[in-house]
């Protein structure tokens, strides 16, 4: 029986995302979000040189890869 409620207790804190990460793991996601940061610091000092939104963007998708899923870098906004 103790097994069984281990077992299910496990799977529901998983589900919940609420097992800890480990050190590592929160150290490369600090990177990849300071990564991601960067990418849109550079899509916005774009914009602001007056350079077309096409070419910012291309920018953005190029300075992302590999880092964030879809072509806003993980972050999609209205215009």
């Amino acid at each position: 029986m103790k097994t069984s409620t281990l077992i299910g207790t496990t799977a529901l804190l998983l589900s919940l995302g609420a097992v800890a990460h480990t050190p590592a793991e929160i150290k490369a996601d600090i990177q990849k979000h300071r990564a991601m940061a960067a990418a849109h610091e550079g899509a916005a000092k774009c914009l602001e040189s007056g350079k077309k939104p096409d070419v910012c963007q291309a920018e953005l998708q190029t300075a992302c890869k590999g880092l964030a899923l879809g072509k806003y870098c993980g972050m999609r906004h209205e215009h």
